[in-house]
């Protein structure tokens, strides 16, 4: 086996005037440096449009600090490191574009042939600057959020294999990965190499942590070229710093809003203008913020709505698909204008957000009509007694889509195969990151089937066609289990027929679950449907008298437990991810260069930080899904910096627009040296 190393750009924007490999190739052990003439397909590859190059060529500018220039082929990891920091690169250094504000400018640079607008998102109903107009109440600000880095706890890592012909040449590629959706792996790494997708084989490696940064194809295109093109095994794995530079990061986003109500209380207008710093390259940053777009009433009746949102490229490194999804960001700036209201109003925050909730019949912001039975009043009513009998409480609510939508058909596909009297494999498209994935489908087929669970061996690779798009979007539970479901009664029909599995060694048995009658936001059709489903929430953090975080609770609409200890560490790891996003959390970019080098930078919250969480699970069945199971990867965390806010202004006063929260005496009191937090 080989090992490969990356040459990043020095710079995020700067004409790559020459490449010298010599100084490597001078180092006993270096066996080739590849560039992009060596690229035998397309040397772009990208989710949703092909627009990341996976190496920059000479005469080409460089886009983003995480641009690369070169790979090592080496017989050992410190050779090929040291091999590739010996490449000398001759650059004309141009100014970045490190703002939306300077990239929007009429004269800025193009920093994509398309220009540097990737994407508008707009919802727009009723008239609400007349309805503004007629309010009794009116609030308007702005508000900021900051890029996050994943920190997941594996970097990125991948192995290729090639399967050698006789006449010597490279028949095939086998691919250990860890990204979160092994098809896509395919599909771009075949483009790279030109060849027919059936030459490569991806499996996945169940993944140390995914939380939407491991989507986009990172270093599994410059492995699997390097392993074709030198006949061996190739094996890459980044360094911390260096998986920061390389994979998206949560966007950044500004939100200009204004909100109305009536002298009830009731909500009459929301009017919102947002936009994303997407960085260099497109990633999922268009569905970001149109996600963004599409939740930006939150869980509320809101008559009127003027939504439009732009994601927009600068030098910085890209922003994609981060657990919230846009959700996070539309949230704090809405919810944080409902506090105002809510004191213009004479309502506390649970009155107010109670009587412009959500029920069965109304219609969100994109117009979508909830037909089905939905538990949002319900976690209100939840975390009432907490809200109001606490001296410094903050609450705020929330709501995620389940399932991608938008128009995009949402497909789950599994294949159980009996392999042995004793053993049965799941095959599904879906990935295991840590979030348990495998376990319910395991715990699925058992319930189909009846049979135990050691009989069931779960994988992801792409030996079988259960093609169904990444793992994202709160979906694989709800798109996965109906497919293994399926899958499982097939098999389960089999055996109440007196057949045993060894009668059925060899049998494969297929599910397939479409939801294909969502429409597009903001579709000109008398019935809209952006999503299949939703999760809905409320938070309220309680604050102790010396303003330090004491108490979280997070009510949240599950529709059905399917794994009740999984559902609790989903529950906390997701509130732990919120309150650092709330008061901490910073992922810094100056000029269009990383600043937080290390994981110490990132001021992730350590487990002594963490307050009692006190999690509570509302069961309000979907009929449209696996035992009424809703996903809950992202709504967990969609309320809680808002609601820390909230609890911080009940503490102090004051009415913060921007996050992290820093200067907050809850951050203080983690990060002031010798405090503690428990």
């Amino acid at each position: 086996m080989l090992f490969v190393a990356l040459r990043f750009s020095d710079h995020p924007r700067a004409l790559v005037k020459s490449i010298d490999a010599a100084p490597a190739l001078a180092l006993a052990g270096v066996q080739r440096v590849i560039t992009a003439a060596d690229v035998p397909g397309q040397r772009c590859v990208g989710l949703v449009e092909a627009d990341w190059p996976i190496l920059v060529a000479a005469g080409e500018e460089t886009r983003c600090i995480g641009d690369v220039l070169a790979i090592v082929i080496a017989d050992d990891v410190h050779t090929a490191r040291a091999a590739a920091a010996k490449i000398a690169v001759a650059y004309e250094v141009r100014e970045p574009i490190t703002t939306p504000e300077e990239a929007l400018k009429p004269d800025a640079p193009q920093i994509q042939p398309r220009g540097n607008v990737l994407s508008r998102s707009v919802i727009r109903r009723g008239d609400v600057e007349q309805a503004l107009r007629a309010s009794a109440h009116v609030v308007e600000g702005t508000y900021t959020t900051q890029r996050i880095e994943h920190m997941y706890l594996e970097p990125e890592a991948c192995l290729a294999t090639p399967e050698i012909a006789e006449t010597g040449a490279v028949a095939s590629l086998k691919v250990l990965s860890q990204g979160q959706g092994v098809f896509d792996d395919r599909r771009q790494i075949a483009a790279i190499l030109g060849w027919d997708p059936a030459r490569v084989h991806v499996e996945l490696v169940a993944t140390g942590g995914g939380f939407g940064g491991k989507e986009d194809l990172s270093i599994q295109g410059q492995t699997t070229l390097a392993a074709v093109l030198c006949g061996r095994p190739v094996k890459c794995t980044l360094t911390r710093p260096e998986s920061f530079r390389l994979h998206p990061k949560r966007h950044p986003m500004q939100m200009h809003i204004k909100v109305g109500c009536d002298a009830d209380g009731h909500l009459t207008a929301v009017w919102m203008r947002l936009v994303g710093d997407t960085g260099a390259y497109a990633s999922v940053g268009a569905h970001v913020l149109e996600r963004a777009a599409g939740h930006a009433t939150g869980p509320y009746k809101v008559p009127h709505i003027d939504i439009e949102s732009r994601a927009v490229f600068t030098n910085n490194p890209p922003s994609g698909a981060m657990r919230g999804f846009g959700v996070c960001q539309a949230a704090f700036a809405l919810e944080r204008s409902l506090d105002r209201l809510a004191r213009l109003a004479g309502l506390d925050g649970w009155e107010f957000r109670w009587r412009n909730a959500l029920d069965v019949g109304d219609r969100l912001g994109t117009g979508q009509k909830l037909d089905n039975p939905f538990g949002f009043k319900r976690t209100l009513l939840a975390v009432r007694d907490a809200y109001r009998n606490a001296k410094y409480a903050g609450i705020a609510c929330g709501f995620k889509n389940v399932g991608v939508g938008n128009g995009v058909p949402d497909e789950g596909k599994a294949v159980l195969r009996v392999e042995s009297p004793d053993r049965v494999s799941i095959r599904t498209g879906f990935t295991e990151m840590g979030q348990g994935y495998f376990t319910i489908c395991v715990q699925t087929a058992c319930q189909e089937t009846g049979l135990p669970p050691a009989v069931f061996v779960p994988t992801t690779d792409t030996s079988v066609d259960v093609s169904c798009g990444q793992t994202t979007a709160s979906r694989a539970t709800v798109l996965g289990g109906m497919a293994v479901m399926q899958a499982a009664r097939r098999l389960r029909a089999e055996l109440d027929a007196g057949r045993t599995l060894a009668d059925l060694v060899g049998r494969e048995f297929r599910g397939h679950y479409a939801c294909t009658d969502t429409t597009p936001l903001a579709a000109n059709v008398p019935e809209p449907k952006t999503h299949l489903t939703y999760g809905f929430a409320t938070q309220v953090v309680i604050l102790d008298d010396r303003g330090r975080l004491q108490k979280v609770v997070a009510a949240h609409d599950v529709g059905r437990i399917m794994n009740p200890t999984l559902l609790a560490g989903q529950m906390e790891g997701a509130v732990h991810m919120g309150l650092g996003y709330a008061l901490t959390e910073d992922f810094v970019v100056e000029g269009g260069h990383i600043q937080s080098s290390t994981v110490r930078s990132l001021n992730v919250l350590r487990a002594h930080h963490m307050p009692e969480v006190e999690v509570i699970l509302v069961e309000e069945p979907d009929p449209e899904t696996p035992y009424g199971a809703r996903g809950v990867g992202e709504i967990g965390l969609v309320p809680t910096a808002p609601a820390v806010a909230a609890a911080l202004e009940a503490y102090d006063g004051i009415h913060r627009t921007s996050l992290p929260m820093k200067d907050s005496p809850a951050a203080q009191a983690i990060f002031k040296p010798g405090a503690e937090v428990g």
